[in-house]
C-alpha cells in the first residue's frame, strides 16, 4: 500500500459519491468522527477546600439520582473531582510544611 494511500482515499471518495453505502460511511467516519461525550451543565461550587469537593460529589450524586448524568459520565466527573481534591490536599500539605519548617529556623 505504500504510496498508494492517495489513490485509495480518491477511491473511497468515488465510491461513496456513486452511492456505496460502506463507502460513504467510511468517509463520513473520518469527517465527522463519533462524539465521545456530551457537555454536562450542573452547579458545581468553586473548589478552593476540601470541604468544596465534598459539597461537589453531593452535588453530583445528586444530579445521578435525578438522571441529569449518566453513572458513567459521574463517574468521570468523580474522577475529576478527586485529581482536584488531591491537588488540594497537596498545597496544603506544601503550606503546612513551610510553617513548620519557619518555625523550627525560629527556635533555633
Amino acid at each position: 500500500l505504500s504510496g498508494e494511500a492517495e489513490a485509495l482515499t480518491r477511491k473511497a471518495v468515488e465510491l461513496a459519491l456513486a452511492g456505496d453505502v460502506t463507502a460513504l460511511r467510511l468517509c463520513l467516519e473520518r469527517i465527522l468522527p463519533a462524539q465521545r461525550g456530551r457537555t454536562l451543565e450542573f452547579d458545581i461550587p468553586t473548589l478552593r477546600s476540601s470541604n468544596d469537593i465534598v459539597a461537589a460529589a453531593a452535588g453530583l450524586v445528586a444530579a445521578a439520582g435525578a438522571g441529569e448524568v449518566t453513572a458513567d459520565e459521574a463517574l468521570t466527573v468523580a474522577r475529576i473531582l478527586e485529581v482536584h481534591r488531591r491537588a488540594i490536599e497537596t498545597q496544603e500539605l506544601e503550606e503546612r510544611l513551610t510553617a513548620l519548617e519557619q518555625d523550627v529556623g525560629r527556635i533555633e
